[in-house]
């Protein structure tokens, strides 16, 4: 195949940033409530009562508060009631980072989220295999299609722009907020909202315990030599992604810059990550070089941290190829022992945690630690600590090998 060369010249990449973020977990609603508890180094997990979990080995989860209707003008108890708890959770969060961002508008949607509407499904299957009236099935099977809800929600916040979902496991969020740097880099678009979200479901709740890959505690312990697996949570996170001419043209003040996004994937196996992390090096390689720093120059990795035995191990084998001799400088935790593993969700708000480190200047523990594993050569963080921050990266790896690394910055090329 030949290729032409008498192509345009590509445009220089745009310095891109982040002028507005929102975020809803069972830590709490938005960013002050979440920031303060991560930051104090507090866990949010209380007994599943969204479904029956009678029949499961585990009975708790990072199940989040929601509100009983958002104050939207214009935005009905009706609209609010077809939308599922996903959405709800992304609509609250999206909604508290325009706000931050101080813009409506005309924009791209960038959605990532890995069970979708999945508990609205759940809900059609019940009510047929119960016999019951068949009233509302029909809504039931429109409003369980992931564009539905987004297109509710874009139309809730007065958004009017193309909306793209991602569904890459529990990348997604990180992927949606990595493909809406490259529009903005690129030049394709000025400004994206972007992000992720996933609501507790039973399929997805039954599914890891049958799996066994639940800590049996319901506390997961990330890094810890005795860890036994992960725990469910739920949330949101998003973020407005913006040229930075477009933000200082109209006053705003960025949050942080996206200096680098990569994504690769390990076709080692399903479920399990290459025992070294070879896609994880991948990810992370490439987007220090895209950042054009060196590992030595990070100072915080947000890790994908699940507290499972194969995960936890890959992924800090990978830090230390990645690192060499400066791997006892890399401070590293895993914010999922506070809330849990939010799947489609988990990259995006692990995004916004970590824009909360840039913004606050500390960084938030792993915890329930007892014995760090012996991969943990890197500086594990196991209290909150206060220091100087201007590097974060932040990992997220899924089933089917779906690796993602996003790095933020707090003053660089700003």
């Amino acid at each position: 195949m030949a290729y032409r060369t008498d192509q345009p010249p590509v445009p220089p990449a745009r310095p891109v940033v982040i002028t507005g973020a929102g975020i809803h977990t069972s830590m709490g609603g938005g960013w002050q409530e979440n920031a303060e508890g991560f930051r104090a180094g507090r866990t949010a997990f209380r007994p599943v009562d969204l479904f029956d979990v009678s029949r499961q080995r585990v009975g708790t989860a990072g199940q989040a508060l929601m509100p009983e209707k958002p104050a939207i003008p214009g935005f009905s108890a009706r609209d609010w009631a077809r939308m599922d708890r996903g959405t709800r959770m992304a609509l609250t969060a999206a909604r508290e980072a325009l706000e931050q961002a101080d813009i409506r508008g005309a924009m791209p949607i960038m959605i990532g989220t890995s069970a979708g509407a999945m508990p609205i499904g759940e809900d059609y299957y019940n009510q047929a295999l119960e016999g019951k009236s068949q009233r509302r099935q029909f809504l039931r099977v429109e409003s369980y299609q992931p564009q539905r809800q987004m297109t509710a929600m874009a139309r809730a916040l007065g958004i009017h722009g193309p909306i793209r979902i991602i569904s890459n496991a529990c990348a997604s969020g990180a992927n949606a907020i990595g493909h809406a740097f490259q529009l903005v880099r690129e030049g394709k678009a000025e400004r994206v909202l972007a992000g992720g979200y996933d609501a507790l479901a039973q399929m997805v709740f039954a599914g890891f315990d049958s799996l066994q890959a639940l800590s049996p505690s319901g506390i997961p312990r990330p890094f810890d030599a005795a860890r036994d697996g992960l725990a469910i949570g739920e949330g949101a996170g998003f973020v407005v992604v913006e040229s930075l001419e477009s933000a200082m043209a109209r006053g705003a003040k960025p949050l942080a810059q996206v200096s680098a996004y990569a994504a690769a994937t390990d076709i080692h196996h399903l479920t399990q990550p290459h025992p070294e992390g070879d896609a994880a090096l991948m990810t992370m390689t490439a987007a220090t070089k895209m950042a054009g720093i060196e590992a030595g120059q990070i100072d915080y990795i947000n890790s994908h941290g699940t507290g499972t035995p194969l995960n936890d191990v890959a992924e800090g084998r990978a830090i230390q190829r990645l690192a060499g001799v400066d791997t006892p400088k890399v401070k590293v935790s895993s914010t999922k022992s506070a809330i849990g593993h939010l799947l489609g969700g988990a990259g995006s708000v692990e995004s916004v945690i970590c824009l909360m480190t840039l913004e606050g200047q500390w960084l938030p523990p792993s915890l329930n630690v007892r014995e760090a594993d012996e991969v943990c050569t890197f500086d594990l963080l196991r209290e909150t600590r206060e220091t100087t921050v201007n590097t974060v990266l932040t990992n997220s790896f899924g089933f089917g090998g779906a690796n993602a690394t996003l790095i933020f910055q707090k003053e660089v090329g700003l």
